[in-house]
């Protein structure tokens, strides 16, 4: 695949936004907030912002370098933000949209912790996290919680098939009952367990 279709283009887009999404809500962070809670019960700002790094820093060894996740070990483990969080998760972010923009990148397949995944699915993964966690961080730091229609459609495409599953893994609260007239941000938020 020398160049990108227009699925490709498409993914990137929501990719490249989705990551903004988390940026802007990142660089919004005041120094007091950075121990505050978050709508995930077991972390702080810093670190739902360290799981999004982390997971960051994980695609240019699995798609670029096609290293699998056992050869890459432990080195993504714990807090990986040091003194200057912000910068590390721009820079983190940026080295992940570039491997999955490389010529081909889509083509590939990547070790993930659940087996062989193609890359274009793990990015459309990578998305969908970004979106619903950069509602947790607006939420923990008191910032604008609106999240862009598209993104909001494409999440909700993209764990509707697998929704249901999500509250036995421990990572996601169960769903919340909402009324037949909530919006579309609220159904998603609502169907990972978040209450608005």
């Amino acid at each position: 695949m020398a160049s990108h279709s227009s699925s490709d283009r498409d993914l990137l887009d929501r990719h490249a936004e989705a990551l903004q999404l988390f940026t802007d809500r990142v660089h919004a962070v005041r120094d007091d907030q950075w121990s505050a809670p978050t709508p995930c019960t077991e972390w702080s700002v810093r670190d739902l912002v360290a799981h999004l790094t982390s997971e960051q820093l994980w695609v240019p060894p699995l798609v670029t370098e096609g290293l699998t996740v056992a050869e890459v070990g432990d080195a993504y483990d714990g807090d990986v933000l040091g003194d200057d969080p912000v910068a590390v998760w721009d820079r983190a972010a940026a080295g992940a949209r570039e491997a999955f923009a490389a010529p081909g990148a889509f083509g590939r397949t990547v070790n993930l912790s659940y087996g062989d995944t193609a890359a274009d699915a793990y990015c459309a993964q990578m998305v969908s996290d970004a979106v619903v966690h950069s509602w947790d961080l607006a939420r923990a730091i008191g910032a604008d919680e609106g999240l862009p229609e598209d993104l909001v459609a494409f999440t909700r495409r993209e764990v509707a098939p697998y929704a249901k599953g999500l509250s036995q893994t421990g990572l996601f609260a169960p769903a919340v009952r909402t009324g037949k007239d909530a919006d579309p941000q609220t159904q998603l938020l609502a169907l990972l367990g978040r209450r608005v």
